[in-house]
C-alpha cells in the first residue's frame, strides 16, 4: 500500500496527512526520507499493513485450514468425516492452538499405540512423531 493511498483514502490517513511533508516523496525519491516526520509516518504505514495482515489471518483459521482441507476430500468421497488423520507434531500443535484460541473443548488423550490424540469436529487427529513435522496425511475410517 502506498503512502498517497494511506493518506488519501482513510479517515486516519486525514489525521496522519498532518504530519506529511510539504515536498512530495515522488518527486525526490524513496531514498531522500531523512526527516523524523516521514520516518514516523513510514512506521505508521508498515504498522498499519501489519494489523491489516494480522486480522485477515485471525478469521481465516490458518492454523487448521490444511488439515480442514484433508478431512473435506474425505467428506466429498466417503460422505462423511474421516474417524482418523495422522498429522505431524508442528501442525498437531496448530490444531491444538487453534482449540486454545477459539477457547474450543480439548479433547486430548492417547491412544492404544501411546500417540497423542486431539479431537477436530469429529476426526481424531493425530500426532505422528515419526512424520515431517509439518505432515498432514489422508483421512481414513476405523475399518
Amino acid at each position: 500500500m502506498s503512502r498517497r493511498t494511506l493518506l488519501n483514502g482513510t479517515a486516519l490517513g486525514s489525521a496522519l496527512a498532518a504530519l506529511a511533508p510539504e515536498v512530495a516523496v515522488e518527486a525526490r525519491g524513496v531514498e531522500a526520507l531523512q526527516t523524523p516526520s516521514e520516518r514516523a509516518l513510514d512506521n505508521v504505514t508498515t504498522a498499519i499493513t501489519g494489523l491489516r495482515d494480522e486480522m485477515r489471518r485471525q478469521d481465516s483459521f490458518w492454523e487448521i485450514n490444511q488439515v480442514r482441507d484433508q478431512i473435506k476430500t474425505f467428506l466429498r468421497v466417503a460422505g462423511k468425516f474421516p474417524d482418523y488423520i495422522d498429522v505431524g507434531v508442528d501442525t498437531w500443535h496448530q490444531v491444538y492452538d487453534w482449540h486454545v484460541r477459539y477457547q474450543q473443548p480439548l479433547n486430548i488423550a492417547k491412544n492404544t499405540e501411546g500417540r497423542y490424540t486431539i479431537l477436530l469436529a469429529s476426526t481424531l487427529v493425530i500426532m505422528r512423531t515419526e512424520l515431517p513435522l509439518t505432515y498432514i496425511g489422508q483421512g481414513y475410517d476405523n475399518r
